[in-house]
């Protein structure tokens, strides 16, 4: 197999989008509680979220702005396509985030009365709901085959609409925000040492657990007709059964887990879900980047554009990730 630097990027942007999920996708969780926060506890559920998204959420989101760059440089056709195609629910998602940050930075500092609280509240559930669920939606819409270009004119064929609202990218913002959700609760667990609030989020980590398992057998079985291209690429697949094991068996680990109140272990496996289900989606669609017109090799920018972009990439995570080690050192380390 001759790998291109157009695929060596690509798999950068699949393991930043991979860090955006582990890291970002928790946070948006954490408003999901944040918004069905219930019982005695309700008050203490919500402290714990802030606490455990305050020091670090902005930080998450150099993944996701690196996911970005990565596409508007190395494949600059492929990201007007999906700029495009897919403005609408791309626009939501940004608004979702905005909102969301915004909302709790207001809630932070603002007056601490009940009223003003659940108003900052709300609107810090509601971003942290549209965002994932319309990254998901985009994502669905990129795997479906719906989008297409003319490659000799770079005209996409899109009435902006029919691409995304369809049932099948929301099963797959649907699966986004579950596991998103999922990651959050296991993570909570894992934060507090308080028995209560451990058993609270427990309960709504195997919840949550459950809705995944749902919403990846609704989206499995919308793929015949919402994702023919990549149904199809993983029927042919040698490693695709195997793979869907793997994911199925480290999913009732995680639950398991939980059951049995392992929570470290739960986190570790919850982790590993939530790479296999990224992976998964990237290795069945390779080598497109955009099904079915744009794949890795047609949609790259010259070979000395992806050279200089990769020497970058390299000179970056030299103050990249040392600065996220020292900074989750401080803040999540417990004295």
């Amino acid at each position: 197999m001759n790998i291109t630097l157009g695929d060596i990027v690509g798999f950068v942007m699949l393991v930043s989008l991979t860090l955006y999920a582990l890291g970002g996708g928790a946070d948006f969780g954490g408003g999901v509680w944040d918004l069905l926060a219930r019982g005695p506890r309700a008050k203490e559920q919500r402290e714990l979220i802030a606490r455990a998204i305050g020091p670090i959420w902005e930080a998450n989101h150099v993944w996701l702005i690196l996911v970005v760059v990565l596409l508007f440089v190395a494949f600059p056709i492929a990201f007007s396509t999906i700029s495009i195609a897919l403005h609408i629910p791309l626009t939501l998602m940004l608004i979702g985030i905005v909102l969301r940050g915004s909302a709790f930075a207001f809630r932070s500092y603002d007056v601490q009365t009940d009223d003003v609280q659940r108003r900052w509240s709300r609107m810090f559930a509601a971003g942290s709901i549209i965002a994932p669920l319309m990254l998901g939606v985009c994502v669905g819409a990129i795997a479906s085959g719906s989008i297409r270009v003319d490659l000799e004119t770079g005209r996409v064929q899109t009435n902006f609409f029919s691409q995304w609202l369809a049932p099948f990218p929301f099963a797959i913002g649907i699966l986004t925000l579950a596991l998103f959700a999922l990651l959050a609760a296991v993570y909570l667990t894992v934060e507090t040492t308080d028995p209560g609030l451990k058993e609270d989020f427990r309960a709504r980590a195997l919840w949550a657990g459950v809705a995944v398992g749902i919403a990846a057998l609704l989206a499995f079985l919308l793929s015949g007709t919402g994702a023919p291209l990549i149904r199809a690429g993983l029927a042919r697949a040698w490693w695709s059964i195997p793979f869907q094991v793997l994911t199925g068996l480290v999913a009732l680990g995680a639950l398991a887990a939980l059951w049995t109140r392992r929570y470290a272990a739960a986190r570790v496996l919850a982790m590993a879900q939530t790479i296999l289900i990224i992976w998964g989606w990237g290795f069945a669609q390779f080598p497109y980047i955009v099904e079915p017109d744009l794949t890795f090799a047609n949609s790259a920018a010259p070979a000395t554009v992806l050279r200089m972009l990769l020497v970058a990439l390299a000179a970056g995570t030299i103050v990249l990730f040392p600065s996220l080690w020292y900074l989750f050192r401080v803040f999540k380390t417990r004295a």
